[in-house]
């Protein structure tokens, strides 16, 4: 079975798996260890790209761009109410999420992708430290936050359970952007699992 539809099916079995969703109390537990990720450099811990609808695949090496985001990605091909055209939204060409997050909403490592986001670090991306219009480096390339709010939906909901889709869009979970921040591509360049995110 490849990558993509191996994720696909953790994917479905999690949309109706109750005992894999974390509850409030526990995403509370886990406040106190996001708020201390680093605030100016940290670490890219995951990279993942969304080849088709549901499907994911995990690359060591990503080359970034302003046409796909990460190459090979479907976020040119995916249609946004919020965008001027209807067409794909400028503004979230790549979504980074807090692996701190990850960890507490979804769990192992391994279930990362189904967020459904592309760069995955060990970093501070609330909104009080990366306001719109800041910068990230990541390895040869640099993306910029944008104001475009990124929010948890159904399928978020489906995968990892009401109380998370709860957490992350509102009070603490949404200042610390729990559900990820929305970046589009400012310099292309070629980023690496293991590599620095650095706030500029």
């Amino acid at each position: 079975m490849n990558a993509s539809a191996e994720t696909t099916a953790i994917a479905e079995a999690a949309s109706s798996d109750p005992a894999l969703h974390r509850s409030t109390a526990e995403l509370e537990a886990a406040l106190p260890h996001i708020r201390e990720a680093p605030s100016s450099t940290g670490t890219i811990e995951l990279i993942v790209r969304r080849p088709g609808e549901d499907a994911r695949e995990v690359l060591d090496v990503a080359e970034i761009n302003d046409a796909e985001g990460v190459a090979g990605d479907t976020w040119n091909q995916r249609g946004s109410p919020s965008s001027a055209d209807g067409g794909p939204h400028p503004d979230a060409q790549i979504t980074v999420m807090s692996a701190r997050a990850a960890a507490a909403v979804i769990g192992p490592i391994e279930r990362w992708p189904l967020a459904g986001d592309q760069i995955y670090a060990d970093l501070d991306i609330s909104h009080e430290t990366l306001p719109a219009g800041a910068q990230l480096r990541l390895g040869d390339a640099i993306l910029e936050v944008t104001a475009k709010p990124h929010r948890g939906c159904a399928k978020f909901a489906a995968r990892f359970g009401r109380d998370a889709l709860r957490f992350v869009n509102t009070g603490e979970g949404r200042d610390l952007r729990m559900r990820g921040v929305n970046c589009r591509v400012v310099q292309p360049g070629t980023v690496r699992s293991g590599d620095t995110i650095t706030r500029l």
